[in-house]
């Protein structure tokens, strides 16, 4: 499978691509480097909404594991505006479940940033983030999605 990495203000990043689409960001170094055309682009799309430039992903992904309920909290919290946070409870009340199952789903996300689960805050704060540097990850993504464009 390949995969490409970058640097970002929060740590590393490696994008994995499986058949033509974008299945993984996972916070770290990855071991093999491999530049497809897909990751190239990931990466170029990555770099401009880090500098700001971008506000959305204009990428094929396919998340490779995941329920059923899981992919309708996905794709939900992919349809969150950027520059807004929603609270775990608006989610579940477009997906179904529980602010609880919202934010069980939204940690297993297997594509972090480009399936905006931290823009999903809890009721009473932010609630967690368990990628990169945790809360200050999330932090500084909303502040970023904050600024215009």
């Amino acid at each position: 499978m390949p995969q490409l990495s970058i640097h970002a203000p929060f740590g590393a990043l490696t994008f994995s691509e499986d058949d033509g689409a974008l299945v993984a960001v996972d916070w770290g170094w990855g071991r093999d480097q491999e530049e497809t055309p897909l990751l190239v682009r990931v990466r170029e799309q990555m770099h401009e909404y880090l500098d700001g430039e971008r506000r959305n992903f204009d990428l094929p992904i396919r998340p490779v594991f995941g329920s059923a309920y899981q992919q309708r909290v996905w794709a939900t919290l992919a349809s969150i505006p950027c520059g807004q946070t929603w609270t775990y409870s608006a989610v579940a009340d477009r997906a179904g479940g529980s602010a609880r199952s919202v934010a069980a789903a939204a940690r297993r996300n297997p594509l972090p940033i480009v399936i905006p689960c931290h823009r999903a805050v809890a009721a009473r704060g932010l609630g967690g983030y368990c990628e990169g540097q945790g809360l200050d990850t999330k932090r500084y993504l909303i502040q970023l999605e904050a600024r215009p464009a």
